[in-house]
């Protein structure tokens, strides 16, 4: 039997495994990473965030094409090359891979590429292509993320009813598309296919996209979405598809009347389920909740006390950084840090076009939870920057204690907002107020400038609109 003693193991090479692994290494401990995929990075460096971003941005330049003929500059239409880019998105990915599995060298943090298994609270079993070998550990850390869930009655073995992995390899530009799921997903996934030139259906069962965020900001969204998609149907429901031909056959129902439309290709994005299934925890002490999610304390410590898990496999919102952030707090306890880790900010960004970004306390949560707040929003199309590459449609909204005026959350509606976001994290981590915000000179023109006028507005002394003066 071939059998490996480790101070800490990690399940998982996502970017809460990795970032677990090398933060625990450069501390000092003796690390095992186990990644069955042939690299590391996981889905977000794989087959989510970094691959959707990257066509994303490709497919936008041919919208910015298009948008430029009104200020006189146009171009032909474009050619798109899938084969080159597909290459070209592969590669990011590659040289990213190729990044975190260098670094993990470096750290001496040793790879094992296989299934991890846990054969009791002490004991993973690592199934690899060699044959298996256990790994006796003092502490372990779960990080095997998730994947997007699809339905049984979606499910016929067809390659043209696709998940996300599916929609982010684009073998083809179908005629037709729908898209189950207005989730950002779907919505992000719908960008790119519409922008490639698809005809793009969206439905959705709930009364609107994007149901996380507040409507407010949503609504530019689904404004250029519904110039850009063939439509998009809120409370609809899919009941049923079938192969027909070269194409799908999908009964659904909308505004009570049933519908038969046949589509080239279907994507399901209705969620995602936790990878944790057929793991041997069933040998631990480890345990799930009703929806399969692994439950872990404050430290993201396990009922099993040598366990860890982090990320999506734990539940509540699926992000990278989320999983990025658990990762040190199940290591900082591992390293003996007994303090009770506080709560913190995670922000969301949804990279649709326009971009939404929020984080903190949204205004609808505010109403759900009857906590008492002060909104001020700033519109974008009073700034000056947004007004010189036409994308007025955002805008900038503060969530405020209305007695200490603390900044309590902030969403952003537009063109990089997410990368304004990390601008409001740090103000509600800072317990900043809105005269903090507002006292902070930002730079002319730019866009981060709308978060100080926003706090401006709250005191009624906005610059660049006129708003009624705080009593």
């Amino acid at each position: 039997m071939n059998s490996i003693e480790t101070e800490v193991v990690v399940v998982g090479g996502g970017p809460g495994g990795y970032a677990a692994a090398f933060y625990a290494a450069d501390h000092g401990k003796k690390v095992l990473l186990i990644e069955r995929e042939p690299r590391l990075g996981g889905v977000c460096l794989n087959r989510g965030c970094i691959p959707s971003k990257a066509l994303l941005y490709a497919t936008h330049m041919i919208t910015e094409a298009r948008e430029s003929a009104k200020r006189g500059i146009s171009f032909q239409d474009p050619t798109v090359n899938l084969d080159q880019l597909r290459e070209w998105k592969n590669g990011i990915i590659q040289k990213l891979s190729q990044g975190i599995a260098g670094l993990a060298k470096r750290r001496g943090v040793e790879v094992i590429q296989g299934r991890g298994y846990f054969d009791d609270g002490q004991t993973l079993r690592v199934e690899t292509e060699e044959g298996q070998q256990f790994v006796k550990f003092e502490q372990a850390v779960i990080a095997v993320g998730s994947q997007s869930a699809l339905p049984k009655a979606f499910d016929l073995g067809n390659k043209r009813i696709m998940t996300s992995r599916g929609a982010l390899e684009i073998e083809d530009i179908p005629e037709k598309l729908l898209i189950v799921g207005g989730g950002y997903i779907g919505m992000e996934m719908g960008t790119v296919y519409a922008a490639l030139g698809s005809k793009v259906v969206m439905v959705e069962a709930m009364e609107g996209i994007l149901m996380g965020a507040d409507k407010d900001l949503v609504k530019p969204v689904v404004t250029q979405a519904q110039e850009t998609f063939e439509e998009i149907r809120t409370q609809a429901k899919v009941q049923k598809m079938a192969t027909q031909g070269k194409q799908i056959l999908v009964q659904m129902e909308h505004d009570g009347e049933a519908r038969e439309e046949l589509y080239d290709r279907v994507l399901v994005a209705v969620g995602r389920k936790p990878n944790c299934a057929d793991m041997g925890l069933e040998n631990t002490q480890v345990q799930l909740d009703d929806r399969g999610f692994i439950q872990v304390d404050d430290n993201m410590r396990t009922n099993e006390s040598k366990i860890y898990a982090i990320g999506d496999v734990i539940g509540g919102v699926m992000l990278a950084h989320k999983a990025s952030k658990e990762a040190r707090i199940a290591v900082n306890h591992i390293l003996g840090d007994n303090l009770k880790p506080e709560s913190f900010i995670i922000p969301a960004v949804v990279f649709t076009d326009p971009e939404i970004a929020w984080c903190g306390l949204t205004e609808s949560e505010a109403k759900q939870k009857d906590i008492p707040v002060k909104v001020a929003k700033f519109p974008w199309a009073a700034s000056g920057r947004a007004l010189s590459f036409d994308r007025t449609e955002g805008m900038t909204k503060l969530i405020l204690d209305p007695d200490s005026e603390r900044i309590l959350g902030v969403g952003i509606t537009g063109p990089n907002a997410g990368e304004m976001i990390a601008e409001g994290v740090v103000a509600i981590e800072m317990g900043a107020t809105a005269e903090d915000l507002a006292n902070c000179v930002h730079p002319h023109p730019t866009l981060s400038e709308t978060l100080m006028e926003a706090a401006e507005v709250f005191y009624g002394k906005a610059t660049h609109v006129a708003s009624p003066k705080r009593k």
